[in-house]
């Protein structure tokens, strides 16, 4: 591993050369693709640093224990410093086998999210609005943008399906683990007996697509324009301004309602379309590729129940993991980093477990 986080190193510390020369410094692209590298290797290089100071503080204190004529004072003084030290190396070694994982190459991305009501009408309606208004607060909290794409709203103030970017460093990385199957369990306020009833409602993220990974030929296309429906002012009875985006080759079909105009609404209508085709490309690919399946927290299918969120005992279970909080509160309010920082945790130790596994 030495010989690898070498070359990390040398390399960090020559992006850090290249990036004080004024050529480079005059070149905004070239700039930010060396400062992206740099940062990325950043973490790598600090660990590094850490392990062989620690193992250089092992080997002088290994060489005092090792010397016939040490007092015991000095020689335990210098356990002490070697079992520290030997700790430190240890967790080091842990950490950096995490780093040199294979990254996610979608992971720095940003994402459109499509919340869906699923079995139990008005009721799972209502939990997706409060699963947007949770994401949206964590968004909120991190400092990275929302937009809303696409809404379809109950008149009791529920969501039957929304979709809406969120924009920012690393976004896909944190909320690529909300895929899947959300379910509730509360009794409804017109359930008079006050039962429990469970309702369910799906989760999908996709990393946002760049135009030149995805090629849509506008023949492949049919636009249709009607009016949006909803509250939103005068113009909504006046002009046709929403957009219906259909992709003849996969049938895929995008609406559009939520800007005034007509190019804004188609503009967002193809980025949406964009990024289900990758995610649908990747799906493809990730079903012909098993191991890497296997290396991943979840499959992300809709169909898997990942969490449940139950109102009369104040709990989120994340199944996937067996983690149980009593913080339901606080989640519905953003703060979803336990959860997340768990399931980073669980996918990164799967994955070295399978590297591991590999090697041998």
């Amino acid at each position: 591993m030495h010989k690898q986080l070498q070359a990390v190193r040398d390399r960090y510390d020559e992006l850090g050369q290249l990036l004080q020369q004024s050529d480079v410094v005059s070149d905004q692209a070239r700039l930010r693709a060396l400062m992206k590298e740099y940062k990325s290797l950043a973490p790598v290089a600090d660990a590094y640093d850490a392990l062989c100071g620690a193992e250089r503080t092992c080997s002088e204190a290994r060489a005092i224990l090792d010397e016939p004529g040490a007092d015991r004072e000095l020689r335990e003084l210098a356990q002490a410093e070697y079992d520290a030290a030997r700790a430190k190396q240890q967790a080091m070694e842990q950490q950096l086998r995490l780093l040199l994982l294979p990254k996610d190459e979608n992971d720095e991305r940003s994402v459109i999210m499509e919340i869906r009501s699923g079995a139990g009408g008005e009721e799972a309606a209502l939990f997706a609005h409060s699963l947007q208004r949770m994401y949206a607060m964590y968004a909120q909290a991190r400092g990275w943008k929302v937009e809303l794409v696409g809404l379809s709203a109950t008149e009791l103030g529920g969501v039957k399906e929304v979709s809406f970017s969120v924009e920012g460093e690393g976004v896909y990385s944190r909320m690529k683990y909300e895929s899947g199957v959300h379910r509730v369990q509360r009794v409804p306020e017109t359930e008079t007996q006050g039962r429990v009833h469970t309702s369910t409602v799906t989760v999908a993220v996709m990393p946002q697509a760049e135009d030149v990974e995805v090629h849509i030929a506008p023949a492949d296309l049919r636009i249709d324009t009607f009016r949006s429906s909803g509250a939103g002012g005068q113009h909504i009875n006046k002009t046709s301004s929403a957009i219906r985006v259909t992709h003849l080759p996969t049938g895929l079909v995008v609406e559009c309602q939520d800007e005034r105009s007509q190019y804004k609404n188609k503009e967002k209508a193809l980025k949406v379309l964009r990024s289900r085709l990758l995610a649908q490309a990747q799906k493809q690919q990730d079903d012909e590729t098993a191991a890497r399946r296997r290396s991943q927290v979840g499959t992300g299918d809709r169909s898997e129940r990942i969490r449940t969120y139950n109102f009369p005992q104040g709990r989120v279970t994340d199944h996937r993991i067996g983690l149980t909080l009593y913080k339901l509160d606080a989640v519905l309010n953003g703060s979803l980093d336990e959860l997340l920082d768990a399931l980073a945790l669980a996918d990164q130790t799967e994955k070295l477990k399978a590297t591991e596994e590999t090697a041998r």
